[in-house]
């Protein structure tokens, strides 16, 4: 399996905003990028995320006036992984933080990110290539098995 670097987005493909934004700001950025979901760093170390979810549950669904920075917003318990981990580990990290999308980093600073759509997408042309090569060996052995 490939290494989180090697299909992630890589940094300059990460929306990121700061910490003292406004959420409309940010929304409106999530809109104009067609982003589901924005990195909030701080010295280039990421701190929290804002997704779409979090637009609709903690300020429309929560009533919270639209006046309100991104910190007051974004979830900070945020996950992360290591651009050099394997694949299987951002996996895991999905499935034991109950989250879609991961900042990669390195050295502590955001260097990508991957979503489980990213995930899917690895997933499935594995998939494509298993059958591919199970297909070849079926007719190898058709080709080589005596008739019935």
């Amino acid at each position: 399996m490939p290494k989180v670097r090697e299909i992630s987005r890589k940094q300059d493909e990460v929306v990121t905003a700061r910490p003292d934004e406004s959420i409309v700001g940010v929304a409106r950025t999530m809109e104009q990028s067609n982003v589901g979901s924005v990195v909030v760093v701080e010295d280039g170390e990421p701190v929290g995320i804002v997704t779409d979810r979090d637009l609709a549950m903690r300020v429309i669904a929560g009533e919270r006036s639209s006046d309100v920075d991104v910190s007051q917003v974004m979830s900070d318990d945020l996950v992360t992984v290591d651009a050099d981990d394997e694949i299987t580990d951002v996996i895991k990290q999905l499935g034991d933080g109950g989250v879609r999308r991961i900042p990669i980093v390195d050295d502590g600073k955001i260097a990508g990110i991957i979503t489980l759509d990213d995930i899917v997408v690895l997933l499935s042309v594995e998939f494509d290539s298993i059958a591919d090569e199970l297909g070849s060996v079926s007719d190898v052995i058709r080709s080589h098995s005596p008739p019935y």
